[in-house]
């Protein structure tokens, strides 16, 4: 990857898109913002509807003075529409090639001093405040996307995201519902998530093998007092067989292997003395029992129960993390 670099493009471009010699000058951007070759391997779909580029901008509920950061602008489709309405837009684009692309779109427009392009990996970039973030995810990065704008701080007011379907309908999914998952609580604890809108395949070039959906995020603000390491240890005990009770989980050997060498850990850096008989196995079910859920199944309980589950086993002392 290059190494991330912050440009503010004001310079002249003197080479012309090949095959957009024809037509009016409103013909020759819009071919040009066609242009390069996209490389799927980075999940370059380009939006090209823009019923849908104005539905995802108009969801944003932008103000005019947003900075809003806009994650793989590509060729620019979103973010002329962003630029019509907020103060200012920072995009982080992987390809160089496309980031050229997004400055022949506002090149010697007023539109021009507003945009800062940062070119390199969005996952390795130090962001920079925003008020709002709006995205055509690539979709090989959707999870750490969304993590990674969710550990940022200050908190952004709203993110509109575009992903693929099924991912989207995992973060918007409820207990009880096939695709609930540990993404799904891990999400929903930190943020308000709603579906938006669904996107097809052919609103793409090219297009994706899959249908896309776009959602919006709102973080909690406060975000919740819960250390997420030790939260998501627990989600990822749950959730392996989400399906089992909670017991059955809890009783495999590796599980309860992990489980007894956090507690002697605790208890070590805690000065706390280890019991001679210690019984982990039985431990964890008398705490399962102590809050009547040893028959729940994850697949069925929401936040609040999951709470209430870590703070019993933090009493007794059982951490994850």
């Amino acid at each position: 990857m290059p190494k991330v670099k912050q440009q503010k493009f004001g310079y002249s471009h003197d080479r012309q898109t090949k095959n957009a010699t024809k037509g009016s000058s409103g013909n020759l951007t819009a071919a040009r913002s066609l242009a390069p070759l996209f490389n799927k391997d980075l999940g370059q779909h380009i939006l090209k509807n823009p019923l849908i580029a104005h539905g995802i901008v108009e969801k944003a509920g932008l103000k005019s003075t947003d900075t809003v950061l806009e994650v793989g602008p590509g060729t620019g489709n979103l973010t002329v529409r962003i630029l019509e309405t907020a103060k200012k837009v920072v995009a982080v684009e992987t390809d160089p090639r496309l980031a050229a692309e997004l400055v022949k779109r506002v090149q010697g427009k007023p539109e021009q001093k507003r945009l800062n392009i940062m070119v390199g990996d969005f996952l390795k970039t130090d962001l920079p405040y925003f008020d709002v973030c709006i995205s055509n995810t690539p979709y090989q990065i959707s999870s750490p996307l969304i993590f990674k704008l969710l550990e940022h701080r200050p908190l952004f007011r709203c993110a509109i995201l575009m992903f693929q379907r099924e991912f989207a309908m995992r973060l918007i999914a409820k207990p009880g519902d096939s695709l609930y998952c540990r993404l799904s609580i891990n999400v929903q604890l930190y943020a308000k998530v709603d579906h938006i809108m669904k996107v097809g395949k052919n609103n793409f070039k090219p297009p994706p093998q899959v249908e896309s959906s776009v959602v919006r995020i709102e973080p909690y603000n406060p975000p919740p007092p819960i250390d997420f390491k030790e939260w998501d240890g627990l989600m990822r005990i749950v959730f392996v067989r989400k399906n089992k009770t909670l017991a059955a989980n809890f009783k495999t050997t590796t599980v309860l292997q992990i489980i007894e060498n956090n507690y002697k850990t605790f208890c070590s850096t805690n000065n706390m003395m280890i019991e001679d008989t210690l019984d982990i196995k039985q431990k964890v079910l008398n705490v399962l029992q102590s809050v009547d859920m040893a028959g729940s199944r994850a697949s069925k309980l929401d936040i609040d129960d999951f709470l209430k589950l870590l703070y019993a086993f933090n009493q007794a002392n059982i951490h994850f993390c």
